[in-house]
């Protein structure tokens, strides 16, 4: 037995519809956007991570660019598996990893049905994996934050991803309530992108828009220390010249307005379900966010205002999740909700 545990490698998965993270002995050795370019005939993969994203938008009939998860599922069966398969090669390249001996922990929306947690399964056991556990995202997030799970204090966790928003009350190491809404970062980008088409008449691609939402996204049309404009660039749609023209974050606080009123209101649904004694404890300790939709700029403000429940952003979003499959990785025995 020691010998076999000396050849498994451990590994924590983020599976992100726009990031894929892996941390592998308690660091974070892969952090790449969750896309792959295929050869268009063969299926052979070409790049995967930051360098099959440069090529977003840019290809020719040869190149197919995948993102292989949409709404934080697995959509694209065959470029999960190569995307798995060569993000964990990457760890490592020098160090071939032992197929027959990879210990997974992998994190999944809340609200994945059956079908869907088959999917990331069997991806993960096709790309190598011996043993495969799965955690809920609020669940990893909640961790990752450094809430105390098995407690019986109710905690509540908002997680804003790339595919899904996640929200889920906490209690004794189980998930009480949640929601699992298709509504977070792609969907905030086409709101951008259909807002610059209508409102400026300019066509901006996903990767603009993206930049657009970095730069000056936020959740408020007023804020205290404002970002400066970001000028975009890009064809006039009715003229196909080229144009130019400043965004202010007010004009994006606008174009997001819809969907994140729907995140208030899906909040609200989980906080109506919410046993009383549960509801007493979020009101004392605030509700955690964490995700990259959480730095949207004045995000946590707008919704202690509607709510009037304080909201802690989590120190470093991007990675709360990633750092409570980490943390699920280490403790494996002594966590009961890890599905097998």
């Amino acid at each position: 037995m020691g010998l076999f545990s000396f050849f498994t490698q451990e590994i924590a998965i983020d599976l992100g519809t726009a990031n894929t993270i892996i941390i592998h002995n308690d660091k974070i050795v892969v952090d790449e956007p969750s896309i792959v370019a295929v050869d268009a005939h063969s299926g052979k993969l070409l790049a995967l991570g930051e360098k099959a994203k440069q090529m977003q938008g840019k290809t020719h009939d040869n190149i197919k660019v995948v993102r292989p998860l949409r709404d934080g599922v697995i959509a694209d069966f065959n470029a999960a598996e190569l995307m798995i398969r060569g993000l964990i090669k990457m760890i490592n390249p020098d160090k071939k990893f032992l197929s027959q001996s990879l210990k997974l922990v992998i994190c999944i929306p809340s609200g994945s049905t059956e079908v869907e947690i088959r999917a990331v399964r069997d991806s993960s056991e096709h790309a190598g994996a011996r043993e495969v556990y799965m955690i809920y995202e609020p669940m990893a997030a909640a961790l990752g934050i450094g809430l105390d799970v098995k407690a019986p204090d109710g905690n509540m966790i908002i997680d804003i991803g790339g595919g899904t928003t996640e929200i889920a009350v906490i209690a004794l190491g189980g998930i009480v309530c949640n929601e699992s809404m298709r509504i977070a970062g792609d969907e905030l980008t086409m709101d951008i992108q259909s807002y610059m088409r209508h409102q400026h008449n300019i066509k901006v691609g996903e990767r603009t828009a993206e930049d657009i939402k970095i730069n000056v996204g936020a959740a408020l049309p007023e804020l205290d220390n404002p970002p400066p404009d970001f000028v975009v660039r890009g064809p006039n749609q009715m003229t196909a010249l080229p144009i130019e023209i400043p965004i202010s974050y007010s004009e994006i606080a606008h174009a997001l307005d819809k969907s994140i009123s729907k995140i208030e209101s899906a909040v609200l649904s989980v906080l109506e379900r919410t046993p009383p004694e549960l509801y007493a404890d979020i009101v004392n300790s605030g509700i955690y966010m964490a995700g990259g939709g959480a730095l949207l700029r004045g995000i946590g403000q707008r919704l202690s205002d509607k709510l009037n429940i304080p909201f802690h952003v989590a120190d470093d979003p991007l990675h709360a999740v990633a750092r409570g499959t980490g943390i699920a990785l280490k403790n494996i025995s002594e966590f009961p909700f890890l599905m097998r």
